[in-house]
C-alpha cells in the first residue's frame, strides 16, 4: 500500500499548537508531525465516534496485548503484563513519578542538552535539577561517565531521567552505554527512568533500558510515532513490583491512569496494524533527513549532527553565532522559519538550533531555503 507522505495539510486554525501563529510562518519547531496518521488508525477511531456513545473507558487486554507484542518483535523486548501501567502521557508520568519516589530539593539527574521539559517537571515540583552534560566533539555526543558517577554519588541525588533515544540530538544509546549507566544508577541507589517516546522513529535497530535492567523504568507511547500526541495514550514498564504499585498508586493519586475515548483503539490500531505505514515513514523521514543536511552543510556554514533516531535534526550554528537565540530571532521575524532555540534544551545547546523535519519535501524544501538565506542575511548583519 502506498502512503502519500508529499500531500500538504492546511493545519492553520486548527487549534494547532504548532500552527498556532501568522499564516506566512513555516513552522518547523515542536515535535509533531504534518503528516495524517495511519489509515488504519483513522478508520478504527472512526468506527468508535460514530458509535456517538462517550461512556468511560478501561484498559483492555488487548491493549496489553498489542504493546507487548510490539515491543517483542520491535525490539526484541519480552514484556509480562504485569509490568505494565497505562497512563496519559510520558511526560505526566515522570511528573508524577518524580513527586512520589524523591522528596523536596533532592536532585533528579538529567543530560543536557535534553528535551527541555525535564527541566520544567524537576523545578515545578520543587526539585534540584542535577546536570551530566553530554560531550560534543563537533562529530557527535559522548556520556561523560566520570562527570555522571560524581553526580550519582551525591546522597542528594536520588533519580535519573535518561532520553532514549536522545531528544535533540537523535542518539540512540548503546547497550554498552546502558549497561554502565544502569549499573552506576544501581551502585549509588539512584532510580533510573528511561524516556523512550522516540524509540520507533528509526531505521535502526533501538536498545530498550529494560533489556539491560529490570530495576530501571520505562516510559513510552504511540504518539511521536504515529503522530497521536492529542490522543493522550503512554505507558511504563516497571518490571520490579514494589516500584510498580508504587507507581500505580501515584498514578491514580494525579488522576492520569484513566484512558480517553480514542487512546484504547488508536494505540491498538497503531501497534496491531499501521507497521507497514511506521516502516514507509521511517523510510521517509530518512530521505528527508538525507536531504536536509546536504543541502544545510552545502549551502551554509551551519553544521548538522546527525543522530540515528527521531525526525529532529541538531544543527550546530556556532560558525555564525556564540548564542543562536539572536539567530532563532532572526529566522523568525525576517525569513518567517519558526524553529526551537537550543538554549531551551539546557546546558551546551546555546549556538544550536532543532528544526523538525516530519513535513512533506515541498515544505521542506520550502523551510531550507528559508533557513539558508536567513543564516546568510544573519551573518552579514553580524558583520
Amino acid at each position: 500500500m502506498k502512503f502519500d507522505f508529499d500531500k500538504v495539510h492546511d493545519r492553520f486554525g486548527t487549534n494547532s499548537v504548532k500552527y498556532n501563529c501568522s499564516k506566512d510562518i513555516l513552522p518547523m519547531w515542536v515535535a509533531d508531525m504534518d503528516f495524517q496518521t495511519a489509515p488504519q488508525i483513522i478508520k478504527a477511531m472512526r468506527e468508535k465516534i460514530e458509535l456517538g456513545i462517550f461512556g468511560y473507558e478501561k484498559v483492555s487486554d488487548e491493549f496489553y496485548e498489542s504493546v507487548m507484542k510490539w515491543w517483542k518483535n520491535e525490539h526484541k523486548l519480552e514484556l509480562e503484563k504485569e509490568w505494565l501501567i497505562f497512563c496519559k502521557g510520558v511526560v505526566p508520568a515522570l511528573s508524577s513519578m518524580i513527586r512520589k519516589f524523591t522528596s523536596i530539593n533532592e536532585g533528579v539527574l538529567i543530560q543536557p542538552p535534553v528535551y527541555g521539559v525535564f527541566y520544567n517537571i524537576i523545578k515545578d515540583n520543587a526539585r534540584k535539577v542535577v546536570e551530566n552534560p553530554l560531550i560534543y566533539d563537533k562529530k557527535g555526543y559522548k556520556i561523560d561517565f566520570k562527570d555522571l558517577e560524581n553526580k550519582l554519588k551525591e546522597p542528594q541525588t536520588t533519580m535519573m531521567i535518561l532520553c532514549n533515544p536522545h531528544n535533540p540530538i537523535g542518539k540512540i544509546w548503546s547497550k554498552s552505554e546502558l549497561s554502565k549507566i544502569a549499573s552506576l544508577c544501581d551502585k549509588y541507589g539512584v532510580l533510573l527512568v528511561s524516556d523512550e517516546i522516540h524509540c520507533d522513529i528509526s531505521t535502526k535497530a533501538f536498545v530498550p533500558i529494560l533489556s539491560v535492567s529490570k530495576r530501571a523504568i520505562s516510559a513510552s507511547s504511540p504518539s511521536k510515532a504515529f503522530n497521536l500526541a492529542s490522543i493522550h495514550a503512554a505507558y511504563v514498564f516497571a518490571p520490579d513490583q514494589k516500584l510498580r504499585g508504587r507507581i500505580k498508586t501515584a498514578f491514580n493519586t494525579d488522576e492520569i491512569i484513566e484512558p480517553s475515548t480514542l487512546s484504547m483503539v488508536a494505540s491498538i490500531a497503531a501497534y496491531k496494524h499501521s507497521k507497514p505505514w511506521l516502516k514507509a515513514l521511517n523510510a521517509y523521514i530518512a530521505q528527508n533527513i538525507a536531504f536536509a543536511s546536504e543541502f544545510i552543510e552545502k549551502n551554509s556554514k551551519l553544521k548538522v549532527v546527525l543522530g540515528e533516531a527521531t525526525y529532529l535534526l541538531w544543527v550546530d550554528c556556532s560558525a555564525i553565532c556564540v548564542n543562536a537565540d539572536e539567530f532563532f530571532s532572526f529566522l523568525y521575524k525576517k525569513a518567517r522559519l519558526y524553529v526551537s532555540k537550543g538554549s531551551a534544551f539546557g546546558a551546551g545547546g546555546q549556538s544550536f538550533l532543532r528544526l523538525n523535519l516530519a513535513l512533506p519535501r515541498a515544505r521542506l524544501e520550502e523551510g531550507l531555503k528559508r533557513l539558508v538565506k536567513g543564516a546568510k542575511e544573519f551573518e552579514l548583519k553580524a558583520r
